[in-house]
């Protein structure tokens, strides 16, 4: 495989974002306890927006206001992305925008009995990568604006 420019990376990984459907979710709580966990997303153009419940270790983790890792891909052809959670309440989230959810991913947190909050992810800094040859330059957003 060639080595791709920052550009083919940048475009690569949108793709990713607007067909993708689920994404692994890294955060930690307050003492430092790392948690991953998968879930399933919609992107706006903007941000990821993610459903998790209330009193999950993620959904604590991303209430408690710090930032999170998300990675789109496998190893060998990855999309890593550090944001900043915005916390809404299921009913805070206009309807649009839970229906697109909902058919995006084939879930609708608002039908269940556990409670749930949107997450939304804006991000902040995005690098992307295949191998070795492409570490460099792997930077694509830097403090939330796409530096390609």
């Amino acid at each position: 495989m060639s080595t791709r420019t920052p550009a083919q990376r940048r475009r690569d990984t949108e793709h990713r974002l607007a067909h993708d459907v689920d994404v692994w979710v890294a955060t930690a709580s307050a003492d430092g306890v790392p948690h991953l966990v998968p879930l399933s997303f919609d992107w706006d153009g903007e941000a990821l927006l993610l459903a998790t419940p209330a009193d999950s270790p993620t959904g604590r983790n991303l209430a408690s206001g710090r930032g999170c890792r998300l990675s789109l891909g496998h190893t060998r052809d990855v999309s890593m992305i550090e944001g900043e959670a915005e916390v809404l309440e299921m009913d805070a989230l206009p309807s649009g925008q839970g229906d697109r959810f909902a058919a995006r991913t084939g879930f609708d947190p608002r039908t269940l009995t556990t409670p749930y909050r949107w997450f939304r992810v804006t991000p902040r800094r995005v690098q992307a990568w295949r191998e070795a040859d492409e570490l460099t330059g792997r930077e694509l957003m830097r403090d939330g604006h796409w530096t390609v």
